[in-house]
């Protein structure tokens, strides 16, 4: 499972880098969860969560991203920006890369 989870993210994360962002953190870390890819655009910092399922049962990949975990990645990113920029926080988005099976589905601005 968790290799499954790596290779997501090694695909996302090229993928992204193949559209115009550059990475500034993977797996950041702290008492209070994680953020898969902290990335950079020309417009700011992007938070991108990466989520894999085999199928779309269940409500699939991008659904798996519910109202909890938004609430956690908005804090995890909270204490990530805090030490970086103090009170002159640049813009941020929290971005989805969603795989069934092999589809990339990228959200933009998920939430």
């Amino acid at each position: 499972m968790q290799a499954r989870g790596d290779a997501a993210e090694e695909r996302a994360l090229a993928f992204l880098v193949d559209h115009g962002l550059s990475l500034v953190e993977r797996n950041a870390t702290s008492r209070l969860g994680e953020i898969d890819l902290v990335m950079r655009d020309e417009a700011g910092i992007v938070f991108v969560e990466v989520r894999a399922r085999a199928s779309s049962g269940f409500g699939g990949a991008a659904a798996s991203v519910d109202a909890a975990k938004r609430r956690r990645l908005q804090r995890e990113a909270q204490r990530w920006m805090n030490p970086r920029f103090g009170d002159r926080w640049p813009p941020c988005r929290f971005d989805v890369c969603a795989f069934e099976g092999a589809r990339l589905e990228w959200i933009r601005g998920a939430f």
